[in-house]
């Protein structure tokens, strides 16, 4: 059977993997399933590593590779019983023919094979340290491999974690993943759009957080990238926000930070919006100064820039507008030497995205920033939190502002590819205008 498109990228990158273990043989497990409370279990999300390399979404799966090229599955058995229960399950033969594996077999003979597997191999490349049964696991297999030598049987004398090779293939985007990240985007700008359109002095918090969710799933998206960030007024400033139950508030602003996941890719963006339709003249300067760094940023978004290029020109025209707005004292050079300006602006300015939000790869190699590459994917988002103190001006307490894009570094300018999410002054204002109702 020939694979289609989207199972020979998974494809592709089996080999790829396989080429750069070069010796030895790759183990790369799937998630557990997760209890909730109970009997009752988290939704089943696999893990990243595994879904990018064998597109099979079941729990209760490996992968292994031989650094020959050889790819084999391990999955759960087909039950007519447990499907009646849990729904369908592929089984190994299907899922072998399915995902293009050369072999697949049941997941109860992974130990069993896999002792067999290592027999004779140089090295074992899997997830070190990441979860202790498999460390356990993988020691067993080692121990009855080596318990052979005296038949002449050697076991490997390497163990590598694999995940840094895994982390630097997912760093750079293949056209089947850009693909739905960018419906992704879409998805989720959508849903912002429809926040914005929804926001109304006197509802809660939770309220909105409920049409952003609602037109996630609307559209196909699986579940939210992560716990929605729906914070009026004052929550705005703090940066994890989560309890989305406060009432709306007009003269405030509403800051949601909100993606879904598709297909395993994430959305990430951030709006920042007055909850009564207009900006006033002090929350208008604090977010023009945001929108401007955010530019700044995105203008470093190129081949060639260093990762935290995009960081400093945020930083550096934050830094003059908390000098503009009377935040700060002192010069620019003053502000940016002694960090004075991580009082309203203490994070960074993006992060990598992907299958995770926080998306797999290094920003430092050997002590430098990474030079960003043609189909990297990343978050630009700069903010300013403005708490209420003595000496902040009276017209910019309880200010919280961030607004953040996912970005595609393309041979040019970046890709902005939640560009359907509104985020200039007169574009919000005319949005939320336009969707109430006229008296």
């Amino acid at each position: 059977m020939k694979p289609n498109d989207a199972i020979s990228h998974h494809l592709e990158r089996r080999r790829r993997l396989a080429q750069d273990i070069a010796e030895g043989v790759a183990l790369v497990p799937t998630a557990p399933e997760r209890v909730r409370n109970r009997d009752t279990h988290f939704p089943y999300r696999f893990d990243s590593h595994f879904y990018y390399l064998s597109g099979f979404a079941e729990p209760k799966a490996a992968l292994v590779l031989t650094a020959q090229g050889k790819s084999i599955l391990f999955c759960r058995s087909r039950s007519e019983e447990r499907e009646i229960w849990d729904g369908f399950r592929y089984g190994p033969q299907a899922a072998r023919e399915r995902f293009a594996f050369d072999e697949a077999h049941p997941i109860a003979a992974l130990d069993e094979k896999m002792i067999e597997l290592l027999e004779n191999q140089p090295a074992l490349h899997y997830p070190v340290g990441a979860d202790p049964e498999w460390d356990a696991r993988v020691m067993r297999w080692l121990n009855a491999v080596r318990a052979k030598g005296r038949a002449g049987i050697m076991a490997p004398d390497r163990v590598q974690d694999v995940r840094a090779l895994i982390d630097n293939m997912r760093l750079v985007k293949d056209a089947q993943e850009l693909a739905v990240m960018r419906r992704a985007a879409r998805i989720a700008s959508a849903a912002h759009r429809r926040a914005m359109q929804a926001t109304r002095p006197g509802r809660r918090e939770y309220e909105i957080e409920a049409e952003l969710l609602h037109e996630f799933r609307r559209n196909g998206a699986q579940f939210p990238a992560y716990s929605p960030i729906v914070a009026g007024g004052p929550n705005a400033c703090v940066l994890h926000y989560v309890f989305n139950d406060a009432p709306l508030r007009d003269g405030e602003l509403l800051l949601i930070d909100a993606g879904c996941e598709l297909d395993g890719y994430a959305s990430d963006i951030t709006r920042t919006f007055p909850v009564g339709g207009r900006f006033s003249p002090g929350q208008r300067e604090v977010y023009e100064v945001v929108l401007a760094a955010q530019k700044a940023a995105m203008d470093k978004v190129r081949p060639g820039s260093a990762w935290n290029e995009p960081h400093e020109a945020a930083v550096r025209v934050l830094a003059q507008g908390m000098l503009d707005l009377k935040l700060l004292s002192g010069t620019l050079d003053e502000v940016l030497e002694k960090e004075t300006y991580k009082r309203f602006y203490m994070h960074r300015t993006g992060h990598w995205l992907g299958l995770d939000v926080h998306d797999a790869g290094e920003y430092k190699r050997a002590g430098q920033w990474r030079t960003l590459e043609p189909g990297m994917a990343l978050t630009v988002e700069p903010g300013l939190y403005i708490r209420a103190a003595d000496d902040v001006p009276e017209r910019l307490r309880n200010i919280g502002i961030r607004i953040e894009d996912d970005v595609v570094v393309t041979q040019g300018a970046c890709e902005v590819i939640t560009a359907e999410a509104p985020k200039g002054v007169a574009e919000i204002e005319a949005l939320m205008r336009d969707a109430r109702p006229r008296d």
